[in-house]
């Protein structure tokens, strides 16, 4: 089982950074979504931060050897691996037919399967302050989409779909956050990644258009760059954050992250209203968004009762 170093200091900075990543993400991502396809946008996300990654840890003498690992550790890779992958595509197509904030508040029930997922894979138990935290937060959910609760529920449409696509794509990376979490204590957490992004690049270069980069206009072009980077310092920062802190405490940060989001749509949109889309919110839907963060928070800070015997 991996313990953290204790430095939760560090740890609350690099949670913090990774917040501030993934609340602009979906921004840039829809914008970049009306030139390049999602699949195109994420294999160069993939492919940029594998090529960084890798040749860092080359200089560091640090690439990581798959050859003699335990038949578990190859395993939970390859969960780890399709997990992150299938969260990064599954999100950017639900974000294609939906908006970013609604994408970024509904994605937030990641964290809340991934300590679901604990009391299976962990044999952990939820203290009752955290079963509250988890009727907090399905509270919040209604709240925030109740003037678009007969469009999700009702006849199957573009909006609906985007929901369940991004609703699966936080089932996946729950899978990717288990898997991350095991893999801290045989492998360092660059190693993980490395493989991760690696082996993401390769699934997805079947169904990638590469030459559709030379078309894309120069705001679109740097905004692929910057996903691209955002790919390598957001999860590299989360996965050394769970290395420094314990692992409640650093998805309780990233509780934050559809605040983060929502404000620089509001930021964006006063800015540049041709180019950042506003998102539409009443004073229900920002109880409902607060009431979400506020959810994650108790269930991710909540002290859970010992694994029993």
């Amino acid at each position: 089982m991996h313990h953290p170093s204790g430095r939760w200091r560090l740890g609350l900075c690099l949670s913090l950074l990774t917040v501030f990543m993934w609340g602009l993400l979906p921004v840039a991502l829809q914008i970049t979504l009306e030139e390049m396809d999602g699949y195109t946008i994420t294999w160069y996300r993939f492919m940029a931060a594998s090529v960084l990654l890798g040749s860092y840890l080359a200089l560091r003498g640090g690439l990581p050897g798959l050859r003699g690992r335990r038949p578990i550790v190859l395993i939970l890779l390859a969960g780890a691996t399709l997990g992150l992958g299938g969260n990064y595509v599954l999100y950017i197509l639900g974000l294609s037919y939906t908006s970013a904030g609604s994408a970024q508040v509904l994605i937030q029930l990641a964290p809340a399967m991934a300590m679901l997922g604990a009391l299976v894979v962990f044999r952990e138990r939820f203290a009752k302050s955290q079963w509250f935290g988890l009727f907090v937060l399905a509270s919040g959910m209604a709240l925030f989409f109740h003037n678009r609760l007969g469009e999700i529920l009702g006849e199957a449409g573009d909006y609906s779909l985007g929901m369940i696509l991004i609703f699966l794509a936080a089932v996946a990376w729950a899978i990717y956050a288990l898997a991350q979490k095991q893999l801290l204590s045989v492998m360092p957490s660059a190693a993980v990644m490395l493989v991760v992004y690696s082996g993401s690049t390769i699934l997805l270069l079947p169904a990638a258009s590469l030459q559709t980069v030379v078309d894309l206009g120069t705001l679109r072009f740097w905004l692929l760059v910057f996903a691209a980077f955002n790919t390598l310092i957001a999860y590299g920062a989360f996965s050394e954050a769970l290395a420094h802190w314990e692992a409640s405490r650093v998805n309780a940060v990233l509780s934050l992250t559809p605040i983060a989001t929502l404000l620089m749509i509001r930021i964006g949109s006063a800015l540049w209203p041709e180019i950042v889309a506003s998102e539409p919110l009443n004073v229900l839907s920002v109880a409902g968004a607060a009431l979400v963060v506020a959810g994650s928070m108790t269930i991710a800070l909540a002290q859970a009762t010992s694994t029993p015997p």
